[in-house]
């Protein structure tokens, strides 16, 4: 039985590194579920950002949150999650980058574009969350070898690490499997997919823990 049958619209969330869209991805191939990413790499504003963070955090953020609400829209126009659908990414963190990145007076300007635009996102059935240490996100950072994101700074992913920590502590609104993502690695263990899709047909409770170095 697929795993849509129990949650058809599915979130795969996680710091940069951590491979939420690689893990988006293959459960979309698996399944043949409706995949949607945020498309990070057409944000003309990104690979500046990691340049220079005070000067195009606000440029940055707006693309994507005009970028996020574009999709939303479509999703009910198509009526999208009348079929299984996987995503890279969520409405309700993006409060999370902008208060990371903005100063005061950006935020609130940012946070009453967000409040005017009234964003109403499905809400999913399951959220995982890939809880990543931030060495391992600095090594996959490198290893994947986009050039802009070569420029980020050690200090950021820490800062991001602890952010998405502290937002998943208290998250509730949906199914929340939270992965221990260290040794977890889609991209080089075939096993690693299957383990997985195994451990979330086995959800029953609203907040469950997947460790998989240790079961």
């Amino acid at each position: 039985m697929s795993i849509f049958n129990q949650f058809p619209y599915i979130v795969v969330e996680g710091p940069i590194g951590s491979g939420k869209t690689t893990l988006a991805k293959m459960l979309s191939e698996k399944f043949s579920a409706e995949l949607l990413t945020e498309k990070a790499e057409v944000n003309p504003f990104l690979p500046r950002f990691y340049q220079d963070a005070q000067r195009y955090a606000l440029p940055t953020q707006l693309f994507f949150l005009f970028q996020r609400s574009r999709q939303i829209a479509d999703m009910t126009q198509r009526d999208m999650f009348a079929k299984p659908t996987v995503a890279d990414f969520f409405l309700e963190k993006d409060p999370l980058f902008a208060r990371l990145n903005l100063d005061d007076e950006e935020y609130a300007l940012y946070h009453q574009i967000y409040s005017h635009l009234q964003l109403k996102s499905p809400k999913p059935d399951l959220v995982i969350y890939l809880q990543t240490p931030v060495d391992e996100l600095a090594d996959r950072i490198q290893e994947r070898n986009i050039s802009y994101e070569q420029e980020i700074p050690r200090e950021y992913i820490e800062r991001l690490a602890d952010a998405y920590s502290e937002f998943f502590h208290s998250y509730d609104a949906s199914r929340l499997l939270i992965v221990n993502n260290e040794k977890l690695n889609i991209i080089k263990d075939e096993s690693a997919l299957d383990l997985l899709v195994q451990r979330i047909s086995q959800i029953k409770s609203s907040r469950e823990y997947f460790n998989p170095n240790f079961e």
